[in-house]
């Protein structure tokens, strides 16, 4: 059975995991969940995860949510003898923390920053700034004391598709990072040496951009969390 796998098309972790399937060359069913029209919401997707989050992998019935979780799994299982997941404990330490690092800070800082008021009642403050340039000259100085090519190794890894589609979001608001040199040049070398991946990272940057430019009306979602921006009509 091919995979299954649940994404909203601009989201930076539906788009991880595609790159990742892209790059392992392993064929999969993309599903579009409709994020506007609230599909994951449904009781039907919390059947197959409760958090009602995307993506959601489905091999053959096994459901996997959360986009480390995912990565891992498919290296695992489908291509465990890859370098995009090393075998070197040391080495996957370090793509682990990278992973760990995006969720817990450089994504969770800069996506609260980027994407947040874009789809939300939220606005962009100073401390929300502060914190993008914290996550930023952090992930910075990791890149300085490794030394490496890549996020974590002079390869690229599954540790490199986070940290790019996070980083994206901060390119589709217009935010200048070009003084954290190391982050600068990994980000445009990405661009240049994965054209292929990058496509589909970019494809999504056009489509944040266009509801950053009309900012969608999601009132409606009722959402548990986030609150509802009054737009304007």
């Amino acid at each position: 059975m091919v995979l299954k796998l649940y994404v909203v098309s601009d989201g930076p972790p539906s788009l991880s995991v595609r790159q990742a399937l892209a790059q392992l060359e392993i064929p999969f069913q993309q599903i579009d969940v409709n994020y506007g029209a609230g599909e994951h919401m449904t009781e039907e997707y919390a059947l197959m995860n409760p958090q009602k989050e995307i993506p959601v992998l489905d091999d053959d019935g096994f459901y996997l949510s959360e986009s480390n979780a995912i990565l891992q799994y498919i290296c695992d299982k489908y291509k465990p003898e890859s370098p995009l997941y090393p075998k070197d404990p040391k080495v996957r330490a370090i793509v682990n923390q990278r992973l760990c690092f995006n969720l817990s800070s450089y994504y969770a800082n800069i996506s609260a920053y980027t994407m947040a008021p874009i789809f939300f009642d939220y606005e962009r403050t100073p401390l929300g700034l502060k914190k993008v340039n914290i996550a930023l000259d952090v992930f910075n100085t990791y890149l300085e004391r490794l030394g490496t090519k890549y996020a974590a190794a002079d390869h690229l890894t599954i540790a490199d598709f986070p940290l790019i589609n996070s980083t994206m979001t901060l390119e589709a608001i217009g935010f200048d990072f070009s003084k954290y040199a190391k982050i600068h040049k990994w980000y445009d070398d990405f661009k240049k040496n994965h054209p292929n991946l990058w496509k589909i990272s970019d494809e999504a940057m056009k489509e944040i951009q266009n509801f950053a430019a009309n900012p969608p009306d999601l009132s409606h979602l009722n959402h548990p969390i986030h609150p509802a921006r009054k737009i304007n009509k």
